[in-house]
């Protein structure tokens, strides 16, 4: 009755592990969501407004997005990747999760993934028949592949097409990605497709933001949205950026568009051009100021002699390594955790890593993040707001640490 090829998958951990946490919160226990990765902040005020106002809106919109909005989004990317971009490079989909799962079933090829990746690029490429090929990465490089583990990829079948899934800042390491112009010589000199996945790009801590498409932007698709940055992943509403040269790909992506979703919801598409057409550069910064802060509390207080975890450099996520802990795999460590402490964080394997790796993703969102703005100060120290508005983020950390330690 239902094909091996769905009967094989599971619910997506990231969703799975938001519904666990609604459920132990129901029947009176106390959770610290370290597990489900969504913004803490509220939408901007003038793209709320923007919603309201175009509530009315009731037609169908063009496949492919509402025009005004693409020459927004064209208009936003070409200033941030100083490259020329129209409406006709832009494609609007109900979030850029969407997107990625119909360029699977578009792309004829095999996919390239870094361990770790986010979790669903693979499962997509399950459904969409790609063969995978998973690259080994180390702390030491930020979690990212190297040019050579990418080229002894290539090399073994160059009649292959192949397209690489590139994610900076990165979900699940939280770290940004320092070799892109070694990355981008192998993906000019096999002339392989890049999806540039920027959804945490506006959340980097450092103050300019390098893409890949900066170096081969004729073989780049990036891939954004609202989800992250505006805090509207509830309103699924994400991008693709593609180039010219692969405007074919775009056009078998529309076709499937059509049998699809048809068209993202009209209201948000309305609602979405004063997000990139506004400037929200003061609440930008005041949001990635607050995730540094927490960000760095987590991994100030959390790293030790059990516990190997690199800095976080954008989005919100901390991806700890467990020393002497005494399990199978990091399910079960996971699992331990959770019961023993109230603490909800992911499984490194649900990321491409070994199971046995006792590796987790920790995304450091349980906050007030409308309250931590309102009374945030950006030319102070803000340090002590984290006592009155991230008590979760205190109290999960010291019980997570004190885990760890314990024998």
């Amino acid at each position: 009755m239902i094909k091996d090829l769905v009967n094989n998958l599971k619910i997506s951990s990231t969703l799975k592990i938001n519904e666990i946490s609604k459920d132990l919160e129901l029947k009176g226990k106390k959770v610290f969501k370290f597990g489900f990765g969504q913004s803490p902040f509220q939408i901007p005020e003038d793209v709320i407004i923007e919603l309201k106002n175009n509530a009315h809106q009731n037609k169908y919109l063009s496949m492919q997005g509402l025009e005004e909005l693409r020459n927004a989004i064209a208009k936003y990317s070409s200033k941030k990747k100083n490259y020329k971009y129209n409406s006709e490079n832009i494609l609007i989909g109900p979030g850029s999760k969407e997107l990625m799962f119909l360029l699977h079933l578009t792309f004829d090829g095999d996919i390239i993934l870094p361990s770790p990746s986010w979790v669903s690029y693979e499962p997509q490429a399950i459904l969409g028949r790609n063969k995978i090929h998973w690259i080994e990465t180390e702390r030491e490089k930020n979690w990212f592949p190297t040019a050579e583990s990418i080229e002894k990829i290539i090399i073994k079948n160059k009649n292959k097409n192949y397209l690489l899934f590139l994610n900076s800042p990165n979900n699940p390491s939280g770290q940004i990605c320092e070799n892109l112009e070694e990355i981008a010589s192998i993906v000019n000199k096999y002339n392989i497709i890049v999806v540039s996945d920027e959804i945490y790009s506006e959340l980097s801590f450092s103050k300019e933001y390098k893409s890949i498409s900066e170096y081969c932007p004729e073989k780049t698709i990036i891939s954004n949205g609202l989800s992250k940055w505006c805090g509207a992943g509830g309103w699924r509403l994400g991008y693709f950026v593609i180039p010219n040269e692969l405007l074919k790909l775009r056009d078998s992506l529309k076709v499937l568009a059509s049998e699809t979703f048809s068209a993202v919801s009209a209201p948000i598409q309305y609602a979405a051009i004063a997000a990139y057409k506004n400037n929200h550069d003061n609440y930008l910064n005041i949001s990635r100021n607050i995730l540094k802060i927490v960000g760095e509390f987590v991994y100030q207080n959390l790293k030790s002699n059990k516990v190997i975890i690199n800095k976080p450099q954008g989005g919100f996520y901390l991806m700890p390594e467990f020393l002497d802990k005494k399990f199978s795999n990091s399910e079960e460590m996971c699992s331990d955790l959770l019961n023993r402490t109230g603490v909800a964080i992911l499984p490194g394997s649900d990321f491409g890593f070994e199971k046995n790796k006792l590796i987790a993703r920790l995304s450091f969102t349980d906050f007030d993040g409308n309250s931590f703005m309102k009374n945030y100060n950006i030319k102070k120290n803000n340090e002590n707001l984290l006592v009155k508005f991230a008590p979760n983020i205190i109290e999960g950390t010291k019980r997570l640490k004190d885990w760890a330690e314990s024998s």
